[in-house]
């Protein structure tokens, strides 16, 4: 007997054991051998990538997540040319060492780009690259708005000298084209091609791989410090506006997606902002934040990837260009592909609730007699950035007036519940804001860029826009349409909304809702 019971307790230590050492195994590589890890990627390319370290986050499981495989054959201007993996030109500027020089990283660096011929932008990125950060022209970064309040835009951003990033190029340098000027990794013609101006006036991202020099593996070693795991190199432009931002955090998603990294990237800012509360969302969908010039000397990327500018992204492009597509769920998607539909909206919206530790459930199951909570979303004073004078421009004259008159429809209608909630975002952290938009039956407020917030709203949430004459824009309704939302607008003649007409548009949706 008591032989049998030693030997059940060794099998279950051992299965303990089994279990145990199962657990970290899939923790600790978590996603890096999922649907979009590196399939189509050689072995060589891939050990170039490496895995990042225990200090990167995992993606998390999405409800929403299509495959990011490189398909050469995603439609022009269609939906996912647009929002997803329309980078299917690819041109090598600096091969990946081979196993004959090197394999492995531990030969020359290696450089290339993804082009977008739908978005007219690239994702670039590249092995042992280094960043000598004293020859780029930018304030330090990442201080507190009231230190350094009238400091002008231009001396935040970024102006590089030649050498600004350099990569070491003991490999045989292909070029663009197979002709490159001096030390200088592209020349102009490759940037016209792959990484044009557009309407930017100050393209950073150009000005960035047009400073990259190659250099001997002497030269290049005078680093002062390696950062191992997968990095985004980002400039911001518009940094303290919500919407713009958006655009930022959309980039870096895709740029990290298309490259196929198997954990969330580190983010370097090759900007010299001031601190925003903004920064809360960057720390949460990344695995950390620092500042260009935070680094003390020379830094080196065993993986830099360069994220496009904001204004490369659809969200952007979508004010000016039909972007005609229309949210789909991704199970409807995988078994009925459709490039008219997209669902990456939703997919980039769950990955920020996701980022804050919210449950990303495929629907919001309404219970009868459940409340509906209704989010109005307000636009209130604040210090934006350090040119900013700390009033908002107003969008609704008579914002309190409609909420009031909101709070007081509430409370006459016993019939039906309902909590209004005050979205005073500006004074809210970012996880208490993405929490009201997720437990938000209805939506509304005034156009600003608040609402941009939309992205991450539930399947079944109504979206209620109030328009000012002069904001006739139609950031907020492209964001419902493509992420399949019901959207309603009040136009208005001014600036002056007639609460009645509010609140009957409200009783009608809330109707509709069942209640």
């Amino acid at each position: 007997m008591n032989r049998n019971k030693s030997k059940l307790l060794k099998i279950l230590l051992a299965l303990f054991a089994l279990n145990s050492l199962s657990l970290y195994l899939y923790f600790s590589h978590s996603h890096s051998h999922n649907r979009n890890s590196h399939d189509n990627v050689p072995f060589n390319e891939r050990s170039n990538l490496r895995l990042p370290h225990q200090f990167s986050k995992a993606w998390p499981i999405l409800p929403s997540y299509l495959p990011w495989s490189q398909n050469p054959k995603v439609r022009y201007r269609s939906c996912e040319a647009y929002f997803g993996n329309g980078f299917t030109t690819r041109v090598d500027l600096l091969p990946t060492p081979t196993a004959g020089n090197g394999g492995g990283g531990g030969g020359g660096g290696w450089f290339r780009c993804f082009y977008s011929e739908t978005l007219r932008s690239s994702i670039c990125e590249g092995g042992k690259l280094k960043m000598n950060h004293e020859k780029i022209a930018m304030s330090k970064g990442g201080e507190r708005i009231e230190d350094v309040m009238g400091r002008r835009d231009e001396e935040e951003l970024p102006e590089y000298q030649n050498g600004a990033f350099q990569i070491e190029g003991d490999g045989v340098v292909v070029g663009f084209r197979g002709k490159r000027v001096g030390k200088r990794l592209v020349n102009d013609d490759f940037l016209n091609s792959y990484v044009p101006r557009g309407g930017i006036d100050m393209h950073t991202m150009r000005g960035l791989i047009g400073s990259i020099e190659v250099v001997d593996a002497k030269v290049f070693d005078e680093c002062e410090q390696w950062v191992e795991e997968p990095t985004l190199l980002v400039t911001r432009f518009e940094y303290a506006n919500v919407f713009h931002t958006f655009t930022d955090w959309y980039s870096a998603y895709v740029s990290s997606r298309v490259t196929g990294l198997p954990n969330r990237p580190h983010v370097v800012f090759v900007d010299g902002h001031s601190q925003t509360q903004l920064e809360e969302t960057w720390e949460a969908l990344f695995s950390s934040i620092r500042y260009a010039k935070n680094f003390s000397g020379p830094v080196c990327f065993r993986h830099a990837i360069l994220s496009p500018l904001g204004y490369e992204t659809p969200l952007f492009k979508g004010l000016s260009e039909d972007i005609s597509c229309h949210g789909a769920s991704a199970h409807e998607l995988w078994q009925n592909p459709d490039d008219s539909k997209t669902a990456r909206m939703s997919e980039f919206g769950e990955m920020i609730r996701a980022a804050f530790g919210f449950q990303v459930n495929r629907h919001r199951i309404e219970k009868p007699g459940s409340v509906h909570n209704v989010l109005f979303v307000r636009r209130e004073d604040y210090l934006a950035h350090p040119r900013h004078g700390g009033k908002v421009e107003s969008r609704l004259s008579n914002e309190q007036e409609v909420f009031d008159s909101l709070q007081s429809w509430v409370s006459n209608n016993p019939e039906c519940k309902i909590n209004l909630v005050n979205g005073l975002f500006a004074h809210m952290s970012m996880k208490d804001q993405v929490r009201a938009i997720q437990d938000a039956s209805v939506i509304i407020g005034a156009h600003g860029a608040g609402l941009t917030h939309i992205v991450s709203a539930m399947p079944k949430t109504v979206i209620l826009e109030i328009v000012a004459s002069q904001y006739r824009r139609p950031h907020f309704q492209l964001i419902a349409q493509w992420k399949g939302l019901e959207y309603h607008a009040i136009y208005l003649d001014g600036s002056y909304a007639k609460p009645a007409v509010v609140t009957d548009k409200l009783s009608s949706i809330v109707k509709n809702l069942g209640c």
